[in-house]
């Protein structure tokens, strides 16, 4: 079958890697996994990543990518598929499973024509989405989710900062935050990504270090390095900084100081669970929400998509399609 994979690590050219070709087709190990048909995949930052070489041990190339897709399953269900993959009764509360994986790491990803995946990471596809939109819930969308509703202890009428606007978390963060009635703020130092973060409901755009009018109650970081300083200097005493990345860096200086001192509550956040995407597939048809996605493209365009990626050139997401 075709697929889009990484040949090999490179962090100097990761787009060197990349190739478009045939791989080995999808096969299910046992019973409680199936094959799902792609109809469409979303892009991440992580698929960067593996062609960098991070997080994945050099002998697991050539790797296929993609940690997120929508398809139809054996029976001809229409279905999203669940990035992460662990044991049936994990959950991320209060107990993470210590075995759990990505699709594109511990199995080949979503970049295919099919992919294997167990029974239970799958979700029903709501009707009112199609393929692209649902391709494009697990790997941002989710994350946001669990940001703002499991780990941030907001409540309606808080204020929120969202480093780092045009991303696929920070646009979904933001739609999902005005939403749930929070006042919603973002950062970018883009004027042209500010511009489009009012227009997706955020309530105030600032550029990037800007000192903000008031202290927020939380912030929302998944840039890292670039913006952790603001971070806490931006929330407010006794406020929380909710991690799910570090884009630009995962080693910014500390400032201890102003953590005990301000007693803030720094919690780190990963994807989330089946319910939390059961839960948030519903909040999104109730109130009307789809992912933003910048463009729809055909598999075989993927080092296009890809490159714009890493040039910083998205505003939401990429998805690809067959």
């Amino acid at each position: 079958m075709f697929a889009v994979y990484a040949q090999h690590p490179s962090s100097d050219d990761p787009l060197g890697a990349l190739r478009f070709g045939e791989r080995p087709a999808a096969t299910a190990p046992d019973d409680t996994w199936t094959v799902v048909t792609v109809k469409a995949a979303g892009l991440n930052h992580h698929d960067l990543w593996t062609l960098r070489g991070a997080g994945l041990p050099a002998d697991r190339y050539p790797m296929t990518l993609g940690g997120e897709a929508s398809g139809t399953d054996e029976e001809g269900n229409e279905v999203i598929v669940g990035a992460v993959i662990a044991a049936p009764r994990w959950s991320h509360e209060p107990v993470r499973d210590p075995a759990h994986t990505l699709l594109s790491e511990g199995a080949p990803g979503t970049f295919a024509e099919r992919v294997a995946v167990p029974r239970h990471v799958l979700a029903v596809k709501p009707p009112e989405f199609t393929h692209a939109e649902a391709a494009c819930v697990t790997g941002t969308w989710l994350t946001a989710y669990r940001m703002l509703f499991t780990k941030s202890g907001l409540t309606p009428g808080d204020t929120v900062l969202i480093q780092g606007a045009g991303g696929g978390v920070s646009t979904a963060l933001a739609r999902l935050a005005r939403a749930a009635g929070f006042r919603v703020w973002v950062t970018s130092r883009s004027a042209e990504k500010r511009v489009a973060a009012e227009l997706l409901g955020a309530h105030a755009a600032f550029p990037c270090g800007r000192p903000l009018p008031e202290p927020v109650d939380a912030v929302m970081e998944s840039v890292g390095r670039a913006t952790w300083s603001h971070s806490l200097r931006s929330v407010r005493p006794g406020g929380t900084v909710v991690v799910t990345g570090a884009t630009t860096g995962a080693d910014p200086i500390a400032h201890l100081n102003r953590i005990f001192w301000n007693e803030l509550k720094i919690v780190g956040s990963t994807s989330g669970t089946l319910d939390e995407l059961r839960r948030l597939l519903a909040f999104m048809t109730e109130h009307g929400l789809r992912p933003d996605i910048a463009d729809e493209l055909p598999f075989t365009d993927a080092r296009e998509g890809f490159g714009r990626l890493l040039d910083g050139d998205v505003v939401g997401k990429i998805a690809f399609h067959w």
